[in-house]
């Protein structure tokens, strides 16, 4: 068995669709076809059906679905392991909200060298659903964000809430922000709900991302308000850009450490747990509200 087959037959399960799982793998329909069929022939069962509505799991196929994830789990944890006990160190990767880190990414990094000196960093900045995707796979060891996917083979810690001040370049009072010159952030479901909730008259503004440094790119550009991330509306207070609005309410977005289930209590997540939570509490205490 190649681990090529695993790797297809996951992300089937996750795409649904041969054709994406092709464009995702970088490979064609015909190689993702054979790979399929030489693992079905393996394992002696049909794993996949395909219809017009997509490519769905086998009842062998959803059995076979967590053994296929422990497979690969081993697999790259032996590669890891044979990496470093030689001359490579051994790398952990690390991903992030993007949201969350900003300008501090290198601090971050700095805590988690310090108590690893001897393991290889990897960080990517991403979104919560993909990060999710990456740690179920193996892809990540350990990963910071907005919102846990309820996956079996995963375990989150949450670690507290993530502020965002509304800054505005035109108004001093909540009263003058109108929906015409107001970015909206998309930063997650539970913040776009703590916004809906408190802030019903916003939710039709022309301009929205869901990535803090793109709203506070449009807020230097064309002005207006738009909520930012504690240290960003800092930033651009000091350098006179933008002022808050203060009594916009002040909107939380919960943060969580997520790993897989299987190794929460391993010593090294232990200690990736452990400067998580040092670090975001630091990220809190020196970006207060402005």
């Amino acid at each position: 068995m190649q681990m090529d087959w695993i790797d297809t037959f996951l992300d089937l399960i996750d795409s649904g669709s041969f054709h994406r799982s092709a464009e995702r793998l970088g490979v064609g329909q015909s190689t993702v076809s054979a790979r399929i069929k030489a693992l079905e022939e393996t394992v002696g069962a049909r794993l996949l059906t395909r219809s017009r509505a997509g490519t769905r799991p086998t009842t062998a196929g959803l059995r076979f679905i967590p053994e296929a994830r422990a497979l690969r789990r081993v697999w790259q944890g032996a590669c890891r392991q044979a990496r470093g006990s030689g001359a490579q160190a051994l790398t952990v990767h690390l991903g992030f909200q993007h949201d969350l880190v900003g300008d501090a990414l290198g601090n971050w990094l700095l805590a988690f060298r310090s108590r690893l000196p001897e393991t290889a960093v990897y960080v990517e900045l991403d979104y919560s659903p993909q990060m999710c995707a990456n740690i179920e796979t193996g892809t990540l060891d350990f990963a910071v964000m907005f919102t846990p996917r309820p996956l079996p083979d995963l375990h989150f810690v949450g670690l507290g809430e993530l502020r965002y001040q509304m800054m505005s370049t035109c108004a001093a009072r909540l009263a003058e922000v109108t929906p015409d010159r107001y970015i909206r952030g998309n930063v997650a479901p539970a913040f776009a709900a703590a916004h809906r909730q408190a802030l019903p008259g916003l939710e039709d503004a022309p301009l929205a991302s869901g990535h803090a440094p793109a709203v506070a790119s449009l807020l230097r550009a064309v002005g207006g308000s738009a909520y930012l991330p504690g240290a960003m509306a800092h930033r651009l207070q000091a350098e006179g850009v933008a002022q808050p609005v203060p009594d916009a309410p002040v909107l939380g977005q919960p943060v969580h450490a997520a790993m897989l289930l299987s190794q929460r209590t391993r010593r090294l997540q232990s200690v990736l747990l452990a400067i998580a939570r040092s670090q975001f509490d630091m990220l809190n205490t020196s970006a207060q509200t402005p």
